[in-house]
């Protein structure tokens, strides 16, 4: 251990979601040269509290994937903040060499893969913080450009959604009315999705569903009268209504995917797999199905609940003709070169996919990502405005894409 300086004794290294033993093994066995380290469990604790005493932040580790909460999205929040530059190490569990690209553009300085190397993180974050103001000037010239939208199509976006907003106000009084009486709990839940240059923001919906909706399911059993499987899964936890991690998360220590609605979430990756599993199950089929309210059955077979995603296009998440935005586990297994090209395009609420699936029956995933990247090496102003007129005719089949 060399001797600590004294004039770094006031400068901070932030660490953020630092499991116990990542936090004991950085605090006691690593020496970055006499600075402080301070952990915090999420970046919202971290903000508040830099907001309030200013401390000197001179470099932030954060145990996240690229396309975690506390990845790229960290950056932008970044951004958003008076806080100087400084950087940013993450702390990851698997990499490839799209994702760094991507890290690297959206900011990120450096990443390690667990299980870590101590003594790697002790040098690397000792040299970044010694030779910031150097480095900063090489990474400002080597950056990548994003994708940013053109002028034209933003100025759409920002018209269209904002004249939709205002026109079908009445509309969303009527629906949060109606939902908050019906049922306790907030007329809007939202999840994090990934958009264009695989930038993570908040996805809204209305609410269709009641308080703690998945955890129902296993009440609900006795109507499942077709699955002859039922007796023999009586015994088995409920894959969906859990408080267990599933395997994506366990090495987090918390849920990575959740949905956030009322108060309390759920995980997304967890209910879709298990959607899957059982698809052919009368029990994910039965009539009227008891978890939906009266409102929830009305704006899902009119596409209502999806119209809290003009707010998305209004403040520039998403635009009104674009590929569909991810969840985050659905985005990090497609950062290979094929299909990558995805993120190149806006993030939308309609888009070439819906379009090209009316009376085709069901579309496999393998088409639809290649009609995915055929709009982002084809996307126009005049394409939008086809397929904008293409959608209306599309939401009227029977099935909702």
């Amino acid at each position: 251990m060399s001797v600590s300086d004294p004039s770094k004794q006031n400068e901070v290294i932030v660490l953020i979601r630092p499991d116990d033993e990542l936090y004991v093994a950085l605090t006691t066995q690593c020496d970055f040269e006499g600075r402080q380290l301070r952990g915090f469990s999420t970046g919202d604790e971290f903000f508040s509290e830099w907001e309030e005493k200013k401390f000197n932040v001179v470099a932030i580790i954060s145990k996240s994937d690229i396309l975690g909460k506390y990845g790229i999205n960290l950056i932008e929040n970044l951004n958003k903040t008076k806080l100087a530059s400084v950087p940013v190490l993450l702390v990851a569990k698997h990499l490839d060499k799209n994702l760094r690209k991507i890290a690297l553009s959206a900011g990120i300085t450096d990443i390690f893969i667990r299980p870590i190397k101590l003594e790697n993180i002790q040098t690397r974050t000792n040299f970044l913080i010694n030779n910031w103001g150097d480095l900063q000037k090489k990474l400002k010239k080597n950056r990548i450009t994003t994708y940013k939208t053109p002028f034209g199509k933003r100025a759409f976006d920002t018209f269209f959604s904002g004249m939709a907003l205002l026109c079908l106000s009445p509309v969303f009084l009527v629906v949060y009315l109606w939902i908050k009486l019906e049922s306790k709990g907030p007329a809007f839940y939202y999840s994090y999705r990934v958009g264009t240059g695989y930038r993570v923001f908040k996805f809204y919906k209305f609410r269709s569903m009641y308080v703690n909706a998945d955890k129902r399911l296993k009440d609900l059993k006795h109507l499942n009268q077709y699955d002859i499987d039922a007796a023999a899964n009586e015994e088995k936890p409920s894959n969906v209504a859990t408080e267990s991690l599933c395997n994506d998360c366990l090495s987090y220590g918390k849920c990575q995917f959740p949905l956030y609605a009322d108060k309390i979430r759920w995980c997304e990756k967890q209910y879709i797999d298990s959607r899957k599993t059982n698809h052919g199950s009368a029990f994910f089929k039965i009539k009227d199905d008891p978890r939906i309210t009266k409102i929830g059955n009305v704006i899902r077979n009119l596409s209502i609940d999806e119209l809290p995603q003009l707010w998305n296009v209004f403040i520039g998440n998403m635009s009104i003709v674009g590929n569909r935005p991810l969840p985050l586990y659905e985005a990090e297994k497609l950062t290979t070169d094929k299909y990558a090209l995805r993120f190149a395009a806006p993030a939308g609420i309609t888009g070439l996919w819906q379009v090209e699936k009316r009376g085709k029956g069901d579309m496999s995933e393998e088409e639809r990502l290649m009609l995915d990247n055929t709009y982002a090496q084809n996307h126009s102003m005049v394409n939008d405005l086809k397929l904008i007129f293409k959608t209306i005719p599309a939401l009227l089949q029977k099935e909702n894409v």
